[in-house]
C-alpha cells in the first residue's frame, strides 16, 4: 500500500480505535565514509566492500540509499559515493536527526526501518541507531558494515574489533518497545519486513508525528 493511500485510510480510523500498521518499507544509511575518516578507519577496505555490496543490493530491490555526511570531514569515499537524484545528508554532530532534515526525509518516504551502516561505531553509528529507535523506526544495525577507528598505543579504549563486537551485542539484546531490533551480517539483510515476534512490546510499529496531515 503506497504511503498516501496508508495515510488516508489512517485518517478513517477514530483516535480512541487501533492504527493501520504502515506498510514496511526500508532504507539504507551510510554514515561518514568519508575522506578524512580513511587514514584513522579500522579494517577500511573490508568494511567499504561490505557497504557498497549492500548498497547495490539495495537499489536493485528499490530501497532508499542515504549517505549522511559529517561537515567539513572531507568527500564521501568514491567507492560509496550517492548517484544521482539519491539524497545526501549533511550533520554536524554525531546524531544524523539533529538540525537536520533526516527525519522529514524518511517520513516522506515512507521507511518504516532503518539500516545502519558506517563510521565510527561509537560514535556517529552508535549515535545516530538510538535516535532511529527513540524517532519511531525500527532498526537493522548491518554487523560487519560499520567499523571504528585504529587506536594508538597506549589507549583507555578497546581495541577495535572488541568495540564493534560489544555493540553488536549491544543491539542484540537492547530492549526498545515498540521497535523491532536487528543485528544482521550484510549477507543475510533481504529488506524484508522483520519476522512477527522480534518487535519489543505491543507491536504498533512507526507512527506518523501527531498532527500530521500531508502525503
Amino acid at each position: 500500500m503506497p504511503f498516501h493511500d496508508w495515510w488516508q485510510s489512517a485518517e478513517h480510523h477514530s483516535y480512541g480505535g487501533p492504527m493501520p500498521l504502515m506498510p514496511h518499507r526500508a532504507a539504507l544509511l551510510v554514515i561518514d565514509m568519508q575522506d578524512d575518516m580513511l587514514p584513522i578507519m579500522h579494517r577500511s577496505d573490508r568494511t567499504i566492500g561490505t557497504i557498497a555490496g549492500l548498497s547495490f543490493r539495495a537499489r536493485a530491490s528499490n530501497v532508499p540509499v542515504i549517505t549522511v555526511r559529517q561537515q567539513g570531514c572531507g568527500d564521501v569515499l568514491p567507492e560509496l559515493a550517492s548517484r544521482k537524484g539519491e539524497l545526501v545528508i549533511t550533520k554536524t554532530s554525531a546524531d544524523a536527526f539533529l538540525d537536520t532534515d533526516l527525519d522529514e526525509t524518511l517520513i516522506r518516504l515512507g521507511v518504516t526501518e532503518v539500516l545502519v551502516t558506517g563510521f565510527a561505531t561509537e560514535n556517529c553509528v552508535e549515535t545516530t541507531a538510538r535516535q532511529a529507535l527513540s524517532h519511531g523506526y525500527d532498526l537493522v544495525l548491518v554487523a560487519d558494515g560499520h567499523t571504528t577507528s585504529v587506536r594508538s598505543q597506549p589507549t583507555d579504549f578497546a581495541p577495535p574489533d572488541q568495540s564493534i563486537a560489544h555493540h553488536n551485542e549491544i543491539y542484540r539484546h537492547i530492549d526498545f518497545p515498540d521497535r523491532s531490533v536487528r543485528v544482521l551480517p550484510a549477507l543475510e539483510v533481504d529488506f524484508m519486513a522483520p519476522e512477527p515476534g522480534t518487535r519489543q512490546g505491543q507491536g504498533r510499529g512507526r507512527q506518523p508525528p501527531q498532527g500530521r496531515t500531508d502525503s
